[in-house]
């Protein structure tokens, strides 16, 4: 994780802050937007980026924590959304240490993230988000398919077994549906994504670590 981390840091230039920031969170979202939170509540934007998608979040009327390890990124964060009131925080998977000091959150997000943790990780992470979750709290996944950026490897992820190991940390699937990537570059690298949301009821059928 440490070495994708580094590669992010040298690959956050203006120009690929601008076009990050381009994209309309309402679009990308768009394959689960039903499900995700009506009422304002607490929502936990995990790889954040610089903030663009916890901004949206933000206007929605939720309160916002903006989890982003890489500096430079939530530097361009402060500078573009910290008037928005998101609340941003140095901490990294798998383990996100200081996000347990905040709480329990309605909505627990990781849109392109999931992808740069190898199969020992996402072990060690997938039960700290399930505890993250309030009672009838849900956590969403954007899954990347293909291909990784240069510098930013992508580990294959496997649909069926992120639903098995959700299923582990008493997670119920709500929805599971394919998208095409808004980059006409990565559609023509034969990278698609799948879009899940999980619920958690309030009962856990045994401890999590």
């Amino acid at each position: 994780m440490n070495d994708i981390l580094k590669g992010y840091t040298a690959a956050a230039t203006p120009a690929l802050i601008e076009r990050y920031e381009a994209f309309d969170p309402a679009a990308l979202y768009a394959p689960v937007l039903d499900l995700l939170p009506r009422a304002p509540g607490r929502v936990a934007d995990i790889g954040a980026g610089t903030g663009r998608d916890a901004a949206w979040f933000v206007r929605q009327g939720h309160a916002v924590l903006a989890v982003e390890p890489v500096q430079p990124l939530r530097e361009a964060g402060l500078a573009r959304h910290g008037d928005v009131g998101i609340v941003f925080l140095d901490d990294d998977l798998p383990h996100l240490a200081r996000v347990r000091d905040h709480g329990l959150f309605d909505l627990v997000t990781l849109n392109g993230v999931w992808h740069h943790l190898d199969a020992p990780a996402r072990a060690v992470a997938l039960p700290v988000l399930a505890n993250m979750l309030r009672p009838g709290g849900r956590l969403v996944f954007a899954l990347r398919h293909g291909p990784g950026a240069p510098g930013r490897p992508a580990f294959r992820l496997s649909d069926e077994e992120t639903i098995d190991a959700a299923a582990r940390c008493d997670l119920t699937l709500l929805r599971s549906r394919k998208a095409e990537s808004h980059q006409a570059g990565n559609r023509a690298l034969g990278v698609d994504w799948t879009w899940m949301v999980f619920e958690w009821s309030g009962v856990r059928s045994r401890p999590l670590p």
